[in-house]
């Protein structure tokens, strides 16, 4: 018999889900090359909504979900890791499709894994994680089509109170750019500006999508909100402006026109922190490692036992988080 472990498991019953913390052995995990011994994982909006079975992104029960982990190699059958090896997974649909990081152990595709970055601990990998990873992403793709800390203007990050937005907030202000910070929570002012924005927006006034051009203000944009905000900002857009859009927590639709494309040549980068090719990955991994503030990442991070986990994905569904949460997987 497999080594046991302790899991969060999801089932199925009548379309409603359910959450259970069960007794595993490692001949209950899928298939893959690397076994893990997870320590970290943390919580993403897509958890949420997994956890509350919303969005059908889990096809089979019963499910570990987490999208997120990090950890030890305990074995492996792909030459590129050894036991011992730290390594961090993000994306390619675990959590989803695959079970993820909410057990204390996992299997999983060698080629998912990336080496933990120099100048990072396997906690503040995840306190960064999927969002903290994509937010780089985003400041990348802003950097590929010249966006520059040169340019005389500011770029607004949306959702900047999440996961997300507190991250490229962070980025970008140690960058050298000057960052508009969008929220709806003005308790969240004072922890946005320590992150570095030199701007608060109120997410109120970027709603109004009856005009296809609207004053130029941004000479960037990442937005993780999509809909009506996203119309709004690509409205906004300074000549040659670039939006890099990751997210939709305000909903998938684009209510907007080609106008800010066709008058003022804006452009609008789609973000996949999901199958981002490995090069990419450790690419922007190394960046992380480097250049987001440390202490303000620990402070942007609360952290929680993985055995009280639940509650927390019906709060990042509420919009009731700020900044990041570090989920202790041992902790259960």
């Amino acid at each position: 018999m497999g080594d046991a472990f302790r899991a969060l498991v999801l089932d199925q019953n009548d379309k409603k889900v359910t959450a259970e913390f069960r007794n595993l052995t490692t001949d209950d995990l899928p298939d893959g090359d690397v076994l893990v011994r997870v320590k970290w994982s943390t919580l993403n909006y897509k958890d949420g909504m997994i956890l509350n079975g919303l969005g059908r992104l889990v096809r089979t029960y019963p499910h570990v979900p987490g999208v997120d982990f990090s950890g030890e190699v305990v074995s492996s059958s792909d030459a590129r890791y050894k036991p011992g090896d730290q390594v961090v997974l993000t994306g390619w649909r675990v959590g989803e499709a695959h079970w993820g990081g909410y057990g204390q152990m996992a299997r999983v595709k060698a080629d998912w894994l990336v080496p933990l970055p120099e100048g990072l601990d396997a906690a503040q990998a995840m306190s960064i994680g999927t969002a903290g990873f994509t937010s780089m992403l985003a400041v990348m793709a802003l950097e590929e089509q010249g966006i520059s800390p040169k340019q005389d203007g500011e770029v607004l990050v949306t959702g900047a109170a999440g996961g997300v937005g507190s991250v490229a907030v962070s980025i970008l202000s140690a960058l050298g750019y000057r960052v508009a910070a969008s929220t709806g929570r003005t308790e969240t002012h004072a922890y946005l500006r320590e992150l570095g924005a030199t701007t608060i927006i109120d997410r109120n006034e970027l709603t109004d999508t009856s005009k296809p051009l609207l004053a130029e203000r941004w000479i960037g944009a990442i937005d993780s909100v999509g809909s009506t905000t996203l119309a709004h900002v690509l409205s906004e857009m300074k000549y040659h402006g670039v939006v890099a859009a990751c997210g939709l927590a305000g909903g998938a639709d684009l209510p907007g026109t080609v106008i800010p494309f066709l008058l003022r040549g804006v452009r609008l980068i789609g973000i996949d922190s999901v199958m981002c090719p490995y090069a990419t990955r450790i690419r922007a991994w190394e960046r992380l490692a480097k250049e987001l503030p440390i202490d303000q990442l620990n402070a942007a991070t609360t952290k929680v036992a993985l055995r009280d986990v639940v509650p927390w994905g019906e709060k990042i569904l509420k919009g009731q988080i700020k900044g990041r949460l570090l989920i202790d997987v041992q902790d259960c």
